[in-house]
């Protein structure tokens, strides 16, 4: 990563007076807005900030760009910000880790000042809302405030299309859905558009995929107060939505993540994951038992295929902030193993129930699976996903 700064000014000063209602807010602000190939909309945002932040003796502030562009965007932001009343600074990162919203935690690592706000570079979020947003946190002393599309004087007129419309309405009512107590208070959890106090939440507790960092930031460091204020959601100003299927995916396995964040949840993920494993195995038992192959052999070989599923699923659902602790081929190589393992106990299980209880291969294989999903799910989050013990290096006497 490399970060550059421009058009420094007078040191903010964070001793502002608190102002009554009606005036701006007090307070020292970074303005965070992350961007990827947003050259034509900069020197549009730029102005249009300059037009509605306060003299910096009554705002002080500060604009940080989070770049992870493959056009000039930086360039122009340099040509942009040389004339501008407060401090521009922008850190371009040579990989998008993270997303959108990997590039917001890694501003907020940079940050020290009271207030922080984040917002698109598409002008699709206000720019003269900006005090009103950290205004409204310091009269009502909340630690978040939320531009809402959803509440009276809001709209979501910007969004193009019915489609969008019917997608953001659909993922609103989906996390709110989930996640009914972080996001109690909050009637649009897809906003990217909102102010937040600097101690909300540490960096370190941040696990952010995709673009949604509202979402991570409410579930993750849960605010005592939140406030909103509202906004008509704009036009975009120039290029295209970067917003698509594959950022789709990575909302529903953000939501995934957040949701498995503690052990129960993660066992009842394991369960449902184990509990759709039955569809490739059962179906590949089906195929091979109705080739004539005998029902013990068939078990072992149709097996694999659930195991596999369930391994897919396991990764991208349940523990991907846990994977870096071994190579894939070592998480594979635990889980098969573990996964045929239980065999030894399923497959005499199964036995029993055909043999004596006179019960169908299918069912009997159902209920043994079910039988021994807990120990499954102990051995692998214990032995698969946990981080490795490191030594403690010895020390010597000099």
């Amino acid at each position: 990563m490399s970060e550059d700064l421009w058009t420094p000014h007078a040191p903010i000063n964070p001793e502002v007076s608190i102002p009554e209602k009606g005036e701006v807010a007090a307070g020292s602000v970074t303005l965070i807005i992350p961007t990827f190939n947003e050259a034509g909309n900069i020197g549009e945002l730029l102005s249009r900030l300059a037009d509605s932040l306060p003299a910096p003796a009554r705002l002080p502030c500060e604009v940080l760009f989070v770049d992870d562009s493959t056009d000039d965007t930086p360039a122009v932001i340099e040509k942009a910000a040389l004339d501008l009343p407060f401090r521009v600074r922008v850190l371009h990162r040579e990989q998008a880790v993270g997303g959108l919203g990997g590039a917001v935690v890694e501003g907020l690592k940079r940050a020290d000042t009271d207030w922080i706000v984040v917002m698109d570079a598409d002008l699709q979020h206000p720019p003269h809302l900006v005090p009103e947003l950290v205004g409204e946190g310091e009269r009502t002393g909340a630690d978040l405030v939320v531009a809402s599309r959803y509440i009276p004087g809001g709209s979501r007129a910007g969004l193009a299309g019915n489609y969008r419309i019917a997608v953001s309405r659909g993922a609103t009512w989906l996390t709110k859905g989930l996640f009914p107590r972080a996001l109690r208070g909050i009637s649009d959890p897809m906003s990217g558009f909102f102010a937040m106090r600097r101690p909300l939440v540490t960096t370190d507790a941040l696990k952010p995929l995709g673009y949604k960092i509202l979402l991570e930031l409410a579930v993750r460091g849960r605010p005592a107060k939140v406030a909103e204020v509202p906004f008509v959601f704009q036009d975009r100003y120039s290029g295209e939505s970067k917003s698509g299927a594959r950022e789709g995916l990575r909302f529903l396995a953000h939501l995934a993540a957040l949701r498995s964040a503690t052990p129960l949840a993660r066992m009842i993920g394991f369960g449902l994951i184990g509990l759709s494993g039955f569809v490739p195995n059962l179906f590949a038992l089906w195929l091979l038992t109705h080739a004539g192959v005998h029902y013990l052999p068939a078990e072992i070989a149709a097996n694999q295929a659930g195991v596999l599923w369930n391994f897919v699923l396991i990764e991208i659902l349940l523990f991907r902030d846990r994977r870096r602790h071994r190579h894939w081929a070592d998480r594979i190589g635990r889980f098969a193993l573990l996964a045929n393992a239980d065999l030894l106990l399923r497959i005499p299980l199964i036995a029993l129930f055909v043999g004596r209880f006179a019960m169908e291969v299918l069912p009997a294989t159902a209920l043994a699976l079910v039988t021994t999903f807990v120990l499954r799910f102990a051995a692998t989050e214990a032995l698969v996903y946990l981080p490795r013990k490191t030594r403690t290096a010895r020390t010597t006497r000099s």
